[in-house]
C-alpha cells in the first residue's frame, strides 16, 4: 500500500474561453487539483467520471446555459459546490443561480485573492461536513481508554513490535479471542503511527447486514437502491488519509472479499450505483477471532486477501494468559466508570484484587470491564471489597491449585463470609452487636472468623471505612 496521503480537493473549471480557463488554473493549481472543460456537456461528462469538489461555472457556454448545467449538477451530485462566473453583473441571473443552489456568484473582473478566498471557504465547509459525518459514524465507538500494556512479558513484547512497525504504511492483522482488546490495540497503533490527527474509523463486519456491507464499506450514490435518498460516504472515504479498522474480518462473505482486496491493493473504490473510480489512501488494520489459515483451507476466505492483510501479524493473548495485567486493567476501568457515574471508588482491597487475579476470564477484558462497571455503579463507599465480588468469581482456583475442595462447600463459605462482613459493617465493626444481628453467640462468631479467614478481610475493610470516614468529616 502506498503512503497514506490525503487527496487534494479537485476544482472543475468550466469556461469556453481558453484564456480564462488558464488564468483560473494558474490561481488554483498550487493548492488544488484542477480539471478544465470548455462546454457544459464536457463538464457533465467529467463529473460522471471524476471526483470533483467544486465547480467554477461560466454562465454563457456554447452548448448549454450555465444555469441549466448548475441545475443538473445539483440534481445529480450531492456535495459538489458550484460558483457561477459571468462577464457582467446581472442581478436577476445571480438570484436565479442562488435559488438553484449555487454557493457564490463572481464576475470576470474578480481579484485573484477573491477567487482563492471563495474556494478556500468552500473546501473548509466540505471538510467540516465530512468531519461531522465521521464523528457521527464513530460516536458509539469513541472511547477515552488508553491502551493498557500491563506488566506481562507478552504484552511488553507486543508493545515493542508496535514501536517498530506503527509508522510503516503496511497492513496490520490483529488476531485473538473476542474481548481481548483488539480495538484498543488498533487505536494505539493509530496513535503511534503519526496519523493521530487524522480519522480513525472502525467497522465491525460481523454486525452489518450482508445486504448493506458493500454500501457501508464503499458508500453509495443517491438512487442506487430503494431508500438511498442521498449520497452516502462509506468507511473507506471517511478514513481517507487516516486509519480504517475492520473488526471481525473473518466474517466477511466470500464474494465481498475480492472488492475489499482491490480497495486495499489498488487504493481504489467505487460507490454502489456509481461509475467513477475514487482514489483513497488509508492505513488498514484488520482483526479477527477466526483462524484465517483454516478458513483459507476450507475455501471460506480468499488466500490472496489473507496474505495481503497478514503483512504485520500481531497475536493478542487472552486475559487468562496474562493475569498479571489484571490490577492495571481494574484501575483503568475504575477510573473510567467513576467519571461516567460520578463516583469515587478509588481503592480495591488486596483480597478482592487477589480474587480477580486468579479468575480465568472466559470473556477476557470485556468481561472484566463489565464486572467493574457493575460494581462501581452500585457501590456506596470508595472501596471495592471481597464482599462486592459476585460469588461465582470467588470460586475460581489458580491454575496450579490441586485442591479438591467441593464446589458447593466453597460456595457456601463464600456466601457466609460476605454476609458476615456486611453485617459487621452495618454494626460499625462492633462484634457483639454483629453477633446479635446474626443470631449467634460471640464465641461462635469468633470461631467463624478463624474458619473463614476473616481477620485479614476485616482489617482491610475497617481501614477503608476509617479512611472514608475521616475524609467525610474533613
Amino acid at each position: 500500500m502506498t503512503e497514506v496521503k490525503e487527496r487534494r480537493p479537485t476544482v472543475l473549471i468550466v469556461d469556453d474561453d481558453e484564456g480564462m480557463r488558464e488564468t483560473l488554473d494558474s490561481i488554483l493549481a498550487d493548492r488544488y487539483d484542477t480539471i478544465k472543460a470548455g462546454t457544459g456537456q464536457a463538464a457533465l461528462n467529467t463529473l460522471s467520471e471524476r471526483e470533483v469538489d467544486v465547480v467554477l461555472l461560466d454562465c454563457l457556454l456554447p452548448d448549454l446555459h450555465g444555469l441549466a448545467v448548475l441545475q443538473t449538477i445539483k440534481e445529480r451530485y450531492d456535495g459538489v459546490e458550484v460558483v457561477m462566473i459571468t462577464a457582467v453583473k446581472d442581478v436577476e441571473t445571480a438570484v436565479r443561480a442562488m435559488k438553484l443552489g449555487a454557493y457564490h456568484y463572481l464576475t470576470k473582473e474578480f481579484d485573484y485573492d477573491e477567487v482563492l478566498a471563495v474556494i478556500d471557504k468552500i473546501v473548509a465547509k466540505l471538510r467540516g461536513e465530512r468531519e461531522i459525518l465521521y464523528l457521527r459514524s464513530e460516536m458509539e465507538q469513541l472511547t477515552d481508554a488508553p491502551f493498557v500494556v500491563g506488566r506481562s512479558k507478552r504484552m511488553r513484547a507486543i508493545l515493542d513490535v508496535i514501536h517498530k512497525v506503527a509508522k510503516l504504511p503496511a497492513t496490520v492483522l490483529i488476531q485473538g479471542e473476542s474481548g481481548t482488546g483488539k480495538q484498543m490495540l488498533a487505536r494505539h497503533i493509530h496513535k503511534e503511527s503519526g496519523l493521530a490527527d487524522r480519522p480513525f474509523v472502525t467497522l465491525d463486519l460481523s454486525a452489518v447486514p450482508e445486504s448493506l456491507i458493500e454500501s457501508t464499506l464503499f458508500g453509495h450514490e443517491r438512487g442506487a437502491f430503494t431508500g438511498a435518498y442521498q449520497r452516502h460516504l462509506g468507511k473507506f472515504e471517511l478514513a481517507n488519509g487516516g486509519t480504517l479498522f475492520l473488526d471481525e474480518i473473518g466474517h466477511l462473505r466470500y464474494e465481498m472479499q475480492g472488492k475489499l482486496l482491490r480497495a486495499i491493493q489498488d487504493g481504489e473504490i467505487e460507490r454502489v450505483g456509481g461509475s467513477k473510480t475514487l482514489r483513497v489512501a488509508v492505513r488498514l488494520i484488520a482483526a479477527t477471532n477466526v483462524d484465517l489459515k483454516e478458513a483459507v483451507k476450507r475455501n471460506q476466505f480468499r488466500e490472496d486477501l489473507y496474505y495481503r492483510i497478514n503483512v504485520l501479524p500481531i497475536y493478542l493473548p487472552p486475559l487468562r494468559e496474562r493475569l498479571v495485567d489484571v490490577p492495571e486493567l481494574v484501575q483503568l476501568f475504575m477510573e473510567r466508570y467513576n467519571r461516567r457515574f460520578q463516583k469515587r471508588v478509588t481503592k480495591i482491597t488486596d483480597t478482592a484484587l487477589r480474587t480477580l487475579s486468579i479468575h480465568q476470564w472466559p470473556g477476557n477484558i470485556r468481561e472484566l470491564e463489565n464486572l467493574i462497571e457493575r460494581i462501581v455503579a452500585i457501590a456506596d463507599g470508595d472501596t471495592i471489597g471481597q464482599e462486592d465480588i459476585p460469588v461465582e468469581y470467588c470460586l475460581s482456583e489458580p491454575v496450579n491449585n490441586r485442591t479438591t475442595e467441593p464446589l458447593l462447600l466453597k460456595a457456601c463459605e463464600t456466601f457466609e463470609r460476605n454476609f458476615i462482613l456486611k453485617t459487621l459493617e452495618r454494626a460499625q465493626w462492633n462484634r457483639k452487636k454483629a453477633a446479635e444481628l446474626l443470631g449467634i453467640s460471640l464465641s461462635t462468631l469468633k470461631f467463624k472468623f478463624t474458619k473463614l479467614h476473616l481477620y485479614e478481610l476485616i482489617s482491610e475493610r475497617r481501614r477503608a471505612s476509617g479512611a472514608h470516614s475521616r475524609r467525610t468529616k474533613a
